[in-house]
């Protein structure tokens, strides 16, 4: 096409198409009947279309013509929805967001946060992905995410964190265990004991190896968990014993579990920290306030004696 094809012209041509006469189009449009007659010929000139046949009768639309009102009217209607956009994502109850999540802690809260964030917010869309901390932190360096939900601490220059709350750590032994028929664990009795942990990416491992070391324990060098599924069933298998997240196993272990015991662990004063981080430079401020009100709701609302919101 010789020239580009202007909203202005698309416009004018609606307005003649739906009342088939030049004077009253240019009526409809605040202009003089000639600049409305210039524009549909700059249109022609750009489609290299006739799309008004010109005579007594008025305006009638060409064959062609009919054909491209039907898509005038669609790129039009496209351009009001945009323009409609900015204030529902300005306030953050628009758009689309990418949340990325760990494993250890997506399928347990992020069901409801979502159910939630669709009920307050239909226009709101979430993308969800899962992966290991590690690799979470350096997606949404990379722009692949715009907030992630992830243990803490995540530490850089280049993001912003907002702690949600405190989930307890869970001691899971073997139901064959000497340890299996007490209610609770003291630190005495896990000196000398194997501990089994997740991988090096999580941020879980680091802790779990701190909490080792202080114990007198031994955390197992030659196994490392590639989820808190797996670590319970070679837990059950009394290659060790672990620690898993509350929510987890308020998921799936039920309180009669045939092949783990959950025994607690310092008063369940054995936490990690829970948050939110995004990039400091992150255009979505409103998007994650809302996010961060509504995951902190789910945790208060559905875990309330489960987790410490902070």
């Amino acid at each position: 096409m010789a020239d580009e094809i202007t909203l202005r012209q698309l416009r004018y041509f609606v307005a003649l198409a739906e009342t088939r006469h030049y004077r009253r189009a240019a009526e409809r449009m605040g202009v003089s009947q000639p600049s409305l007659s210039q524009q549909i010929v700059n249109l022609e000139a750009a489609l290299g279309l006739e799309v008004v046949e010109r005579g007594r009768r008025g305006a009638v639309l060409s064959p062609a013509g009919r054909d491209v009102l039907t898509h005038a009217r669609r790129v039009l209607d496209e351009v009001s929805a945009l323009a409609a956009l900015p204030p529902a994502l300005r306030d953050g109850a628009g758009g689309t967001i990418r949340l990325g999540s760990t494993p250890t802690l997506g399928p347990y809260i992020l069901p409801y946060v979502v159910r939630r964030l669709r009920r307050s917010f239909p226009d709101l869309k979430v993308i969800i992905r899962d992966a290991a901390p590690a690799v979470l932190r350096d997606e949404l360096m990379e722009g692949l995410h715009d907030i992630i939900l992830t243990q803490l601490p995540v530490i850089s220059g280049d993001v912003e964190v907002q702690r949600l709350f405190r989930e307890p750590l869970k001691l899971v032994v073997a139901q064959d265990h000497p340890l299996a028929g007490q209610a609770a664990v003291s630190d005495a009795e896990l000196a000398g004991q194997d501990i089994l942990a997740l991988s090096s990416t999580y941020v879980l491992h680091d802790q779990i190896r701190e909490l080792s070391a202080e114990l007198g324990a031994t955390l197992r060098q030659d196994y490392e968990g590639t989820s808190l599924d797996a670590l319970r069933q070679m837990t059950a298998l009394n290659m060790g014993v672990c620690f898993l997240p509350a929510l987890y196993v308020l998921s799936e272990i039920p309180a009669q579990y045939d092949d783990v015991a959950v025994l607690r662990f310092r008063q369940d004063r054995f936490t990690r920290s829970v948050g939110l981080v995004w990039r400091r430079q992150s255009a979505h401020g409103a998007v994650i306030e809302r996010v961060t009100g509504v995951v902190r709701g789910v945790a208060r609302d559905r875990f309330a004696g489960h987790v410490t919101v902070e």
